[in-house]
């Protein structure tokens, strides 16, 4: 019998020695390539037994080609560029790693509604530019008399409500996959969907991107908000309509937004959010940490060597 293939088929890391290391252990040849597209995915995985996937292309059609293929693991949590649905149906377990920068997202998050609630940027440019006031340049509400909603509940959501909770925030967050008990015993009000955008006053984003989650953040939701709002989305890009938030903030009907994860990545130039002052900006960064990126690559590793030896795996997300 063949030793399996383990192949990386895109990534950004400085080196994969750690998933090398792991994969050769359990019997594994290790291969690396940087596919963009569907086809140079099809032509750097034939007989792969596993798939280490951080942006590339698993479509169906890379599917139909891997036909000895055990488990494809991908480098993060996120795996809207996976195929589930085709995953399932041809019987290839796809994972994901939902545990590995928790806090790096959750003090990000933060890091954003500090900066939007206590104006930091836009004073910043305001003194550079000359300005010298001792009032901010717009109305700053206290934290203590603010509602911190988040959408989605998981992992991430509590970990930022937890933070949130210290700054004297009042706490809510929406996700209907949750039971009313799980609210609850973390003292945080459960709010319908409706009631998460007219009450927030800090909206952050921590929900999956699938067909029913893309733009949840249009421009109706942006209608029903708070003008002294902010939203906050270190999650998927693709949740937000990221030109209708970036007509309410040019026209003054939300207060501002704090975006790491965009519907195009890189951010075009042309892009009209880079036109808007009350907007606080980064490149999809939340993720990291010196410490997250070698626990990102050691646990996807660990899940293909447990994918390779038919053992359970731990994260599956396409049962």
């Amino acid at each position: 019998m063949n030793p399996p293939k383990v192949i990386v088929t895109d990534h950004s890391f400085a080196s994969v020695a750690t998933e090398q290391a792991l994969s050769e252990a359990a019997g594994g040849i290790f291969a690396v390539a940087q596919c963009r597209t569907e086809d140079e995915v099809i032509a750097a995985t034939p007989g792969a037994a596993a798939l280490l996937v951080q942006w590339a292309p698993v479509t169906e059609r890379v599917l139909c080609t891997l036909t000895d293929c055990k488990v494809i693991v991908r480098y993060g949590i996120g795996v809207d560029n996976i195929d589930l649905a085709a995953a399932k149906r041809l019987g290839v377990p796809v994972a994901n790693v939902p545990d590995y920068c928790i806090d790096e997202v959750a003090d990000h998050t933060l890091a954003h509604v500090l900066a939007l609630g206590r104006q930091l940027v836009t004073t910043d440019r305001r003194l550079r530019a000359g300005g010298w006031k001792i009032t901010p340049p717009a109305p700053m509400p206290a934290f203590r008399d603010m509602t911190f909603v988040t959408l989605g509940f998981g992992r991430i959501g509590r970990a930022v409500l937890a933070r949130a909770q210290a700054f004297g925030f009042k706490l809510a967050a929406y996700d209907p996959n949750l039971p009313e008990e799980v609210f609850r015993e973390a003292s945080v009000q459960r709010l319908t969907r409706e009631e998460a955008f007219a009450t927030a006053d800090v909206l952050s984003l921590h929900m999956p991107l699938i067909p029913a989650t893309r733009h949840l953040v249009a421009a109706d939701q942006l209608a029903t908000m708070r003008r002294t709002a902010v939203i906050v989305n270190t999650s998927r890009g693709g949740l937000i309509d990221t030109r209708a938030l970036a007509a309410a903030l040019a026209e003054g009907r939300i207060a501002g937004a704090g975006l790491d994860v965009f519907e195009e990545e890189p951010l075009p130039a042309s892009h009209p959010l880079l036109q808007c002052p009350n907007a606080v900006l980064t490149s999809h960064t939340a993720w990291f940490s010196e410490a997250s990126v070698q626990r990102l690559q050691r646990l996807a590793a660990e899940e293909v060597v447990r994918g390779l030896r038919g053992e359970p795996l731990k994260n599956q997300v396409n049962r």
